[in-house]
């Protein structure tokens, strides 16, 4: 059977309704490594997040809001953008659920803040006024379309993921990792040596990017199809683990 991959999903006003769900991206990636996408509404609320991972082999967190300061001890910048409390707490509670059972884990964008935060780091809440670069890390170009390069730790879970060390990443945020969590360590960097990629120092599998693999499905020959297949890969592994591992 296909591992099934716990995708968080966001709730949005479209229309003249309330609507939840995710960017059809992420699915068509799980699909096409190998996973069937359940896909996870924010609506279900913190205290149903573990119940919500039950039958799940992995979990993908997807990007979106900014995340509120005051889970990391801040208060909220003038430039902070939209934030969703509800959501922050509900992937949090799912984020813990998942390390409990030692579940894999990938995180994409605001995945790996949430990650850091998650783990007791801290962001930047807007890098153009509080770190300025010459980097393009929120690009006025396409969603598939290539902004800056990414250097990758030689040996690292992300390199053996992506299969090189070095690629050319998209990117569409304002938000990054500040002070790297205990217990995460940096895998990946921009040129101005901003973190884009963390994993975890042990076991359960773990990473998470800042930049939007699942945007570039439609590549086959991109590496960035294949975090998505190590996420699978992990995944079948979890499902075929001892059923103790897999209880709440």
């Amino acid at each position: 059977m296909r591992p099934r991959i716990a995708v968080t999903g966001v709730l949005r006003r479209w229309d003249g309704a309330d609507r939840t769900g995710v960017n059809a991206a992420y699915v068509e990636s799980v699909l096409k490594a190998g996973g069937v996408p359940l896909i996870l509404s924010p609506i279900l609320g913190a205290e149903h997040a573990a119940a919500a991972l039950e039958g799940a082999d992995g979990l993908l967190l997807t990007g979106g809001e900014d995340i509120d300061p005051a889970l990391y001890g801040e208060t909220p910048s003038p430039r902070l953008g939209t934030i969703s409390r509800s959501r922050d707490l509900f992937e949090l509670a799912a984020f813990r659920a998942a390390r409990e059972r030692d579940m894999p884990v990938l995180g994409v964008c605001r995945g790996i803040q949430l990650v850091n935060v998650a783990l007791g780091g801290t962001l930047y809440q807007d890098l153009p006024s509080e770190r300025p670069s010459a980097v393009a890390h929120e690009a006025p170009t396409a969603r598939n379309a290539a902004a800056h390069a990414i250097r990758v730790q030689p040996g690292s879970r992300t390199a053996i993921a992506l299969g090189q060390t070095a690629t050319a990443a998209n990117s569409f945020h304002h938000q990054a990792v500040r002070d790297l969590a205990p217990g995460l360590i940096a895998s990946g960097w921009a040129d101005d040596n901003l973190v884009e990629a963390v994993e975890a120092e042990t076991d359960p599998w773990l990473i998470a990017v800042q930049w939007h693999p699942e945007e570039m499905h439609a590549d086959a020959t991109s590496a960035d199809s294949r975090l998505f297949a190590a996420l699978v890969a992990e995944a079948q592994a979890f499902a075929h683990a001892p059923s103790g591992r897999r209880g709440p």
